[in-house]
Formats: C-alpha cells, sequence, structure tokens
C-alpha cells in the first residue's frame, strides 16, 4: 500500500512539474510572439508612414506594453535585434532611433 502512494505521489508531482514548465514555455513563446509583432509592425509603420508617423507612435507604444506585459509576467523581455532574452529590464524605448536614417521617403513630411 505504501509502494501505491508513493508512485502516485511522483506521477502527480510529475504532472504538476510538466504543466508548470509547460505554462512557462507558453507565456514565453506568447511574449516573444507580442514583441516580435509589434517590431515588425513598428518597422513597417517607419517604412511606410515616417519615423515620426501617428502609425509609428502607436506602434512604439505597443512594443512598450508588450515588452512590460513580458516583463510583468516573465521578469524578461525578447530583445528582436539581438534575438536574445533580457533579464534585466534595460529596454529604451527609443532604441528604434536609428530607422530615422532610413526614412528618406519621408523626410520631406518633416520639413
Amino acid at each position: 500500500m505504501g509502494n501505491w502512494k508513493s508512485v502516485l505521489g511522483t506521477t502527480v508531482l510529475a504532472v504538476g512539474l510538466t504543466l508548470f514548465a509547460g505554462a512557462g514555455i507558453a507565456k514565453a513563446d506568447e511574449c516573444q510572439e507580442r514583441i516580435t509583432r509589434a517590431d515588425h509592425n513598428l518597422h513597417e509603420a517607419i517604412e511606410h508612414h515616417g519615423y515620426d508617423s501617428k502609425q509609428a507612435h502607436h506602434w512604439r507604444e505597443e512594443l512598450h506594453n508588450a515588452r512590460e506585459y513580458c516583463w510583468a509576467h516573465s521578469h524578461k523581455w525578447w530583445d528582436v535585434e539581438a534575438n536574445r532574452w533580457h533579464s534585466d529590464r534595460d529596454w529604451d524605448d527609443n532604441d528604434h532611433e536609428h530607422y530615422r536614417d532610413h526614412d528618406h521617403d519621408h523626410d520631406h513630411d518633416r520639413q
């Protein structure tokens, strides 16, 4: 009878750990996907509408919110350009400023 309880306890523990680990992986995948999507849409908005456009502003805000969500839920965030996770809250909301130089089609919009 004692052996049965030990097997059951081990099984319950293994299932619990598997579900917990799976939830962490799912949360990380969701975070990476949210950040990647917002980052991509920010690049597209800058390319099509200009760095200072309302579309770029919207996706900058979405990227910030995605990073905040991941930080709040996982204490890490995905860096699309470096292709790695950060465990410090060290992102820069202006980190896409180098794309201002690639905004040649919309330079006349700012003059």
